[in-house]
């Protein structure tokens, strides 16, 4: 048996995932698939989108939940307006365009940058750092 010395940086190193840049994005709803795709992405979005009703109205918000069913009318999404405190419901059926109006919180916020800002600080010989989480405003 060898006697050898393992790096714990260099164990079970894997990739994080890339994050979509969404922010700014306006999905194309054309087919039932592009709709249901747009809404996951959405619900996954650390930022306000804005949602455009069928009859015409627009409501801006944070989706916090979404409920998928085998049609676009069983299927919906809870949404908390950005003006108020209630909760909404809003069927896919009643959905015709969708923007990502708000900025993703999270984007650059990854446990890897973190990390990486430690030690950039160490490197460059600070004394007294630590790993603190940012503030997501």
């Amino acid at each position: 048996m060898t006697n050898t010395v393992l790096n714990p940086d260099q164990l079970e190193v894997a990739e994080g995932r890339e994050r979509e840049q969404l922010e700014g994005w306006i999905p194309s709803l054309a087919s039932d698939a592009e709709i249901h795709a747009a809404l996951e992405k959405a619900f996954d979005y650390r930022g306000d989108v804005t949602i455009t009703l069928k009859d015409g109205r627009t409501i801006s918000g944070y989706i916090f939940d979404r409920r998928t069913g085998p049609t676009l009318a069983t299927s919906a999404v809870r949404l908390i307006p950005a003006a108020e405190r209630t909760k909404l419901t809003i069927a896919y059926s009643d959905i015709a365009a969708l923007a990502f109006t708000g900025r993703d919180t999270a984007a650059g916020k990854s446990f890897e940058a973190w990390v990486r800002k430690y030690w950039e600080k160490k490197t460059a010989g600070e004394k007294g750092i630590a790993l603190h989480p940012e503030s997501l405003e």
